[in-house]
């Protein structure tokens, strides 16, 4: 961790007459812990869930298969209360008819969302130096941790919910994500979102190149799935920029397995310094606005559009005469009643961007298929669109 020993933040906590403390690592941003009570193979689903919705931290002593098992439960009770919770809102809206909208159930189950992971990210699992574990059954953690959250030389305190996650990425960065239409997987590293839909992808080796295609810019590059097009599109230059450093170095390991040269990458918010006109300016930002509640989450939530109206008044200003924006959205904030396609054109003019053509794909992912998501019907509407956009 690149921080001094004054700002790590360490929890503190009595176990029997024993004082212990740990370095506290919370990847989802939550202050460390007030009150921490140890569980173990004898503790049973309603008790853990009881102490976690009065505000407990439990610290796990036993098996870690059980603690998985633990977890899994306690996340079964969640939804039960979930599903009485919609079940009690879904007979107050019938007798108020405007509380019944899309926006409303959409920021219903974000909070349900937030609430679920809240609860479930107050199970944690004490790690020694090096991320060693010492629970019975516990798999080698280390690379996948390390490779997550960096070096450790210290015992810590981690949520099991962030210790699945840099398991899980350590999964997708060994496998890679297939991409329909390219010829290499693309691999996520951990804090960067995985291109697990990837419809737009056609799209992007589709839309006709501009005349003049020397020099190219991929804004929010992300894993650099779209830089890696361009490039293999033949646009001469390609300069990627991402305000995340992980994002940086999962797009410097992907272009390396590319073995593709002409690609600069920089960590800037938005656009590229001392770099020429583009002929091409490339973004596919986040498709919601919304407040993210993790870092991965930033790929997908954009606080009141922040990124978005931010890339579309700069971009002007860092495109040639003739060049031209291909802006990759879904249309899912509209039909969430998030945004109007009003305000999109209304912005483009601002902007003072035409339209030049828009492509259009319809979703292919799961949840636009499942009927008893609350929010289907605007799912499976959806439609995910490279507008391409010239100087007015």
């Amino acid at each position: 961790m690149n921080v001094s020993q004054a700002e790590k933040p360490y929890v503190q906590w009595q176990e029997g007459q024993t004082p212990r403390q740990a370095l506290w690592l919370s990847e989802s941003g939550y202050t460390a812990p007030a009150h921490i009570v140890p569980v173990d193979d004898q503790t049973t689903a309603d008790h853990a869930y009881r102490l976690a919705c009065e505000g407990n931290y439990l610290l796990w002593r036993g098996d870690f298969h059980n603690a998985l098992q633990l977890m899994q439960a306690m996340n079964r009770r969640i939804k039960r209360t979930e599903q009485r919770k919609a079940s009690k809102a879904a007979r107050s809206a019938k007798k108020t008819s405007a509380e019944n909208t899309t926006a409303n159930a959409f920021h219903q189950q974000r909070q349900a969302q937030a609430q679920r992971a809240r609860t479930l990210g107050r199970l944690l699992l004490e790690l020694d130096a090096g991320y060693a574990c010492g629970l019975r059954r516990a798999p080698d953690l280390s690379a996948a941790c390390e490779a997550a959250f960096g070096p450790l030389d210290e015992p810590c305190l981690i949520s099991l919910r962030d210790l699945q996650g840099a398991l899980g990425a350590a999964q997708w960065r060994e496998k890679g994500v297939r991409i329909d239409g390219l010829d290499q997987p693309i691999f996520p590293h951990y804090g960067v979102f995985a291109p697990t839909r990837h419809e737009y992808v056609p799209l992007m080796q589709e839309a006709p190149l501009p005349a003049k295609h020397d020099v190219a810019f991929d804004i929010g590059t992300g894993t650099g799935l779209l830089a890696i097009i361009l490039a293999k599109r033949g646009a001469g230059q390609v300069v990627a920029t991402d305000s995340n450093p992980r994002a940086l170095a999962c797009a410097e390991d992907n272009l390396e397995r590319s073995e593709l040269s002409g690609v600069q990458l920089q960590e800037v918010d938005l656009f590229p310094t001392g770099q020429p006109l583009a002929d091409l300016i490339v973004c596919n930002p986040p498709w919601l606005p919304g407040k993210p509640s993790s870092s991965l989450e930033l790929a997908v939530y954009d606080p009141k559009s922040r990124m978005l109206r931010g890339f579309l008044q700069g971009v002007r200003a860092h495109l040639a005469p003739q060049g031209e924006v291909w802006l990759i959205l879904s249309d899912l904030a509209e039909h969430l009643q998030l945004r109007t396609r009003d305000q999109l054109l209304a912005w483009f003019a601002e902007a003072k961007l035409d339209v030049k053509y828009r492509l259009d794909t319809q979703p292919k992912h799961g949840r636009s298929q499942d009927s008893s998501d609350p929010l289907h019907a605007a799912r499976s509407a959806e439609v995910t669109s490279l507008w391409c956009l010239t100087p007015a």
